[in-house]
């Protein structure tokens, strides 16, 4: 359901034009499956753990609308998150309607709820389209991944991408980002355990800043009209996750439409209850995880 608008959606707290992002395309559409998880990792981006409720759960007749209506928008890939999507009861059949129709990307934290469903995903290598795993593995020391995530998942984790990849799935890592560091020495970091894994030296390493957990307000810079054509091109602004995604997210029994993946702790981002309805909105960049679009480019997207 789209909400009621005010003063502070469009102007900053200094009374200037808030930047915002007109959508121009639909190229992928994300399913937030629901915050339950089996892990409950402090510091956790969408305040997920066991039996968490703030988001529902996802149901198959929930999603196929969304489906029918992308492949109007000219949709080129399906994308699935949480909480842990595979915790979710309907997972593995809701992915399969997606896959019949466009390639999808699942982000899960590879442990035990993969484990437990491996034998449910092998059929889903024979769909039409191809299936991408992100596997999150916060850091290479697996001493600091295991602090927040619990003893011994690192090497879960590792394990599951070597399954997912032996078996024939694509796979890529979501890793966290640290103040001042040298990202190509924290990338390379990886490649030992790469290699102990049997995976690709190259495999995809997707970078995520400090987002805050959901509902924090912390003290950042606001987004003006004028930052946004001071400080980027048409290209930067082009690659806001909002000018051509979008996430179905459903709470309190209603699914709705939200502007990107990062924003579905704040009501004002609902912009509608179908695809149609969302695209024809203007997104102002008012959330406190804009910034990180705006300053260093950070993307859920892998496309």
């Amino acid at each position: 359901m789209k909400q009621q608008r005010t003063t502070d959606w469009y102007l900053t707290s200094k009374g200037e034009p808030r930047g915002y992002i007109d959508p121009q395309r639909l190229d992928e559409l994300w399913f937030h499956t629901g915050t339950a998880c089996n892990l409950e990792c402090p510091g956790c981006l969408e305040g997920s753990g066991p039996g968490d409720q703030r988001l529902d759960f996802l149901t198959r007749e929930d999603i196929a609308p969304f489906l029918t209506e992308a492949l109007d928008f000219g949709i080129r890939q399906f994308a699935f998150t949480g909480g842990e999507p595979l915790v979710n009861p309907e997972f593995v059949s809701m992915l399969s309607m997606a896959l019949d129709l466009r390639p999808c990307l699942v982000l899960t934290n590879g442990t035990t709820p993969l484990a437990h469903r491996m034998i449910e995903l092998l059929p889903l290598l024979d769909k039409p389209n191809p299936l991408s795993f992100r596997v999150s593995l916060d850091d290479p020391d697996p001493n600091r991944h295991d602090a927040a995530r619990g003893a011994g998942n690192f090497a879960k984790s590792l394990d599951a991408l070597g399954r997912l990849h032996r078996a024939g799935f694509g796979i890529s890592i979501a890793r966290r980002m640290y103040q001042g560091e040298d990202a190509a020495a924290v990338d390379g970091a990886y490649a030992p355990h790469f290699a102990a894994a049997g995976i690709p030296v190259e495999t995809r390493i997707v970078r995520f800043p400090d987002f805050h957990p959901p509902g924090a307000s912390p003290k950042l810079p606001e987004i003006s009209e004028t930052c946004m054509t001071r400080y980027l091109d048409a290209e930067r602004r082009a690659a806001f996750m909002c000018n051509f995604s979008k996430m179905i997210v459903k709470q309190g029994g209603r699914c709705s439409v939200y502007a990107c993946t990062l924003v579905d702790d704040c009501a004002g981002y609902s912009l509608g209850s179908t695809l149609r309805e969302a695209m024809q909105e203007r997104v102002m960049l008012g959330h406190h995880r804009c910034f990180a679009c705006f300053s260093c480019g950070a993307s859920c997207s892998e496309s």
